[in-house]
């Protein structure tokens, strides 16, 4: 009776440490999150939104004010829509900016909103017009590469002076 006593109690410990250990796995990679404040949508539309995903987080100063809903694409206009729920609690004026930020060198890629100076603030449903797309490291790269094949390419090498005495 007495063993039988500590094993339940062993099993519960270990049950409680799963739970602890499958809990935090989702924190750290941003697939949970426990807020329940009141939310409101508004959508952006970029150009490239490079490694964006869904339940990235939106911050403004470093805080995060909203989370990014879902991604889509518009065939007409050919950029990508991008819903966010911005926490009601925070409100940001009409003429405010998005921009995709990275979060080190290598990191995971957020939404920096910018507030302007309207007077009007964003409504459920606004779209937020002055975006900057995600600097994709690709692109960077390759660029740098051309400009560089491009200047070595247009400064041929001078002829050598002729040596001093030599005759013409």
């Amino acid at each position: 009776m007495q063993k039988s006593r500590h094993d339940v109690w062993v099993g519960l410990f270990v049950l409680i440490g799963a739970v602890a250990v499958l809990f935090l796995a989702l924190k750290a990679g941003n697939l949970l999150s426990l807020n329940f404040d009141e939310t409101y949508p508004v959508t952006a539309k970029f150009d490239n939104i490079g490694g964006l995903k869904p339940r990235a987080a939106v911050k403004s100063a470093g805080v995060v004010v909203g989370r990014v809903e879902s991604i889509g694409f518009d065939d007409k206009s050919y950029q990508a829509n991008v819903v966010l729920q911005m926490q009601k609690k925070f409100v940001f004026p009409k003429d405010s900016s998005a921009k995709i930020l990275t979060a080190g060198l290598l990191g995971e890629q957020y939404l920096g909103l910018e507030p302007g100076a309207s007077e009007k603030n964003l409504a459920p449903g606004d779209v937020i017009t002055q975006t900057q797309s995600a600097v994709v490291l690709e692109n960077l790269i390759s660029q740098f590469l051309y400009n560089k094949a491009a200047d070595a390419g247009s400064a041929a090498p001078a002829p050598a002076p002729a040596p001093a005495g030599a005759k013409k």
